[in-house]
């Protein structure tokens, strides 16, 4: 039993919920109905009062015309003539409001004829109009309905002091037992009456406008993506179109690109001619101009005069630009074909460094030919430059890679890296040291690699006088020399003197000098070392006596 009432109950709501669902709609569209058979009602309702309005209006126009045509003095005429022309200017109103609401316009704007005059400006303009009507249709509803509420709340200001002066004057006409007084109250009475109802008929005719509108209003989201579909749905095939055509025409364009590179022999020469650079900078020129005009070719034929007005004010702006930048731009056009300041195959100083210029081109390409550094830059930071002609056997760095410096700050390393912003030394052990190029250059590099010189002073008492100027020399080089030799240096020798020096003031000193050639520029330090052995090995066997002093300031240097 209890199953069977389960069942029953459940078959029941089952019932009930597909009716739900059945009459939903149903339901749903009878509301609807209803609320627009109520917005009806209330537009006919309005539609009538005017009517009464009007009627009321035309039989105070002819009062009034009745009142002029016998009127004596020029004060009353003019009053009355100013009181018909209010009155003619409300009842325009009035029936100009009973169109609206019947027919959501007026005939007025299908029967005005513009006279048109040509003005350069508008004309002007007129070229970017589809675009500011196309905005102005996007927010019409929006700015409709804001019109109509100020509209509607200056009515609502209006409508009250209509109000207190009708009840001020009725008060007055029910106290007053003068004929005269209230006669001339009764006619303010209806005056104001009149003023009132237009006041009202103006306020619900704005209220039915706005109703009008919210009731077919959208969500935002709902109207912009509706709004979205439409344009793209209109507008995508021609975007569409014109994004075919920009890359046809980049396509053709490389295309002929090629083709010239492979037909003109002097296109590939690595200096390029004045003739071939013009030609390279018309067909680029050329591409550009397409690019821009292909789009607006499209638009023009397709008639779509909003793409169209956005293509030319995206061109206006790009005109603009072009105003501020033209000298520099045409700076940029001698260069490229090498009449400017800067030209292919001359030298130049950049970032405080000498470059070569290579190759000019919208992206130049500078080499450092002893750095073996290369970079590209664009054209325009070329712009502001000025190159000269190479000299012969100019320097280009002071260094190369694996050569052996000594740096102002008594640094000796070998150079194992160089860039544009970095030089990078290794010493003698492992240790690396790095400058950056600014500090390198400020830092008057010695480079060993060439060729290098030592100067050696060893000094010898005075009680040797007489030999120090040409025998002792002459024994010290032979010394020198011999050890050399044996040492394994003597192919490295370049050249090897032994001269007196000066007469100091414990000392006369002599001085070794011995060029060496770039290969031992590693073991600068160590032949130093060695040459100053080798003096005191000299010295030890000729019995030359060495001052105690010179001594004591030449150890205290070495420490």
């Amino acid at each position: 039993m209890n199953i069977t009432a389960g069942f029953n109950m459940t078959v029941t709501r089952s019932l009930i919920l597909c009716g739900l669902l059945l009459f939903s709609p149903w339901v749903y569209a009878t509301e609807t109905e209803a609320k627009e058979t109520a917005l009806l009602g209330e537009t006919l309702q309005s539609l009538a009062d005017f009517l009464k309005l009007q009627a009321s209006m035309q039989e105070d126009i002819a009062a009034t015309r009745e009142a002029l045509q016998s009127a004596e003095t020029d004060s009353e005429k003019e009053a009355l003539t100013g009181q018909l022309e209010k009155l003619q200017a409300d009842l325009r109103t009035t029936r100009l409001n009973f169109e609206k609401i019947a027919a959501g316009t007026n005939l007025g704007n299908l029967r005005t004829l513009e006279q048109q005059t040509f003005n350069f400006q508008e004309e002007i303009l007129s070229l970017i109009e589809p675009v500011v009507k196309e905005l102005k249709n996007m927010t019409s509803d929006v700015r409709k309905k804001s019109e109509l509420r100020e509209a509607i709340a200056r009515y609502s200001e209006k409508l009250p002091v209509a109000d207190n002066a009708i009840r001020s004057l009725s008060d007055l006409i029910d106290r007053t037992e003068n004929e005269a007084v209230r006669a001339r109250l009764l006619d303010l009475v209806r005056e104001w009456e009149q003023q009132r109802s237009f006041i009202k008929s103006e306020l619900q005719a704005a209220q039915l406008q706005l109703d009008k509108l919210e009731s077919a209003e959208t969500s935002f989201t709902e109207s912009s993506s509706s709004y979205l579909k439409g344009f793209f749905q209109k507008r995508g095939r021609y975007l569409l179109g014109a994004l075919l055509v920009v890359v046809a025409i980049l396509v053709i364009s490389r295309l002929f690109y090629k083709a010239m590179t492979r037909l003109i022999p002097d296109y590939r020469e690595e200096h390029r001619s004045f003739r071939i650079r013009l030609l390279d900078l018309f067909h680029r020129i050329l591409t550009v101009l397409l690019v821009i005009a292909g789009p607006m070719v499209v638009f023009y034929v397709v008639e779509d005069w909003v793409l169209f007005s956005i293509s030319l004010l995206v061109l206006i702006g790009l005109a603009w630009t072009l105003r501020q930048t033209l000298p520099r731009y045409w700076k940029q056009m001698q260069l490229f074909l090498n009449i400017g300041s800067v030209r292919e195959g001359e030298r130049i100083l950049l970032d405080g460094l000498p470059w070569k210029i290579r190759e000019i081109n919208f992206f130049s390409t500078l080499e450092n030919p002893l750095a073996r550094l290369v970079q590209r830059v664009p054209l325009d930071d070329l712009v502001d430059l000025k190159s000269r002609p190479l000299a012969r056997d100019e320097p280009w760095f002071p260094c190369k890679k694996e050569d052996w410096i000594i740096m102002a700050d008594g640094t000796r390393g070998k150079v194992i890296g160089i860039s544009q912003e970095l030089v990078t030394l290794v010493q003698r052990g492992g240790a690396q040291r790095t400058y950056t190029m600014g500090d390198f250059l400020g830092g008057s590099p010695l480079n060993l690699a060439p060729n290098f010189r030592i100067k050696e002073v060893f000094g010898i008492t005075y009680d040797l006088q007489a030999q120090s100027t040409k025998e002792i020399p002459a024994l010290l080089e032979a010394h020198v020399a011999k050890r050399l030799e044996e040492e394994g240096y003597g192919d490295k020798l370049l050249n090897l003197r032994v001269e007196f020096a000066q007469a100091n003031t414990s000392s006369l000193d002599i001085v070794v000098i011995a060029d060496f050639r770039g290969e031992l520029g590693d073991l600068y330090n160590r032949l130093r070392r060695a040459i100053q052995r080798w003096c005191v090995e000299a010295a030890t066997h000729h019995d030359w006596e060495i001052p105690f002093q010179q001594i004591t300031l030449h150890h205290a240097g070495e420490s």
